[in-house]
């Protein structure tokens, strides 16, 4: 019985001196092989296309997500599903003012604050910051091996790009675009 109970508190003592000096780890995305894709809808349809990362990185400690930081090349925004003067004209609206601003805010954040590890992934909190304001976010984010993905949807008029919501102007019609746009991240690393 004593063996027993000697072997139970050295098996105690590895896990808590594996626990207690558990090493943070930097994970580094891969910028050129990660994905980010976009979509926005309206009344009338939608449009989608992709915006770059300029870099980002996570730390991991055991199985939790520490902290991470990813920005994206807002001056990246591209469309996909139109050709010619239209994609150049959408583009360029996208870029403005009256939606992301990129001469003034060529970058957008978002910070990990934590990501607790559930049996779908890791449910991640942070802040997003686009066009200068800053607001929380939550998401599931799955990781395979050296791939993580995430889909989030994000409601452009808590960052000031109300141009065509129906939520700040009346009358829009067929004109109306809706206030979520959705992100689809492949993150490579």
């Amino acid at each position: 019985m004593k063996t027993n109970i000697f072997k139970g508190i050295g098996a105690s003592v590895l896990i808590l001196t594996t626990v207690a000096f558990t090493k943070p780890m930097e994970k580094e995305m891969t910028v050129k092989e990660s994905t980010i894709t976009w979509k926005g809808k309206k009344i009338t349809g939608s449009h989608y296309g992709s915006i770059n990362l300029s870099k980002g990185s996570m730390i991991l400690e055991g199985d939790q997500i520490k902290s991470g930081e990813f920005v994206i090349d807002m001056t990246s925004i591209a469309v996909e599903d139109l050709k010619g003067d239209s994609k150049g004209k959408l583009e360029g609206h996208l870029k403005s003012d009256d939606f992301f601003g990129v001469a003034n805010h060529p970058t957008s954040t978002l910070v990990i604050k934590s990501g607790n590890k559930t049996e779908d992934g890791f449910y991640i909190n942070g802040d997003i910051t686009i066009k200068g304001t800053t607001e929380p976010i939550a998401f599931l984010l799955k990781m395979n091996g050296n791939s993580a993905t995430a889909n989030l949807k994000i409601d452009r008029t808590k960052f000031n790009v109300r141009y065509g919501s129906g939520s700040f102007f009346d009358n829009l019609g067929d004109n109306t675009i809706y206030d979520d746009f959705e992100l689809d991240v492949t993150l490579k690393f």
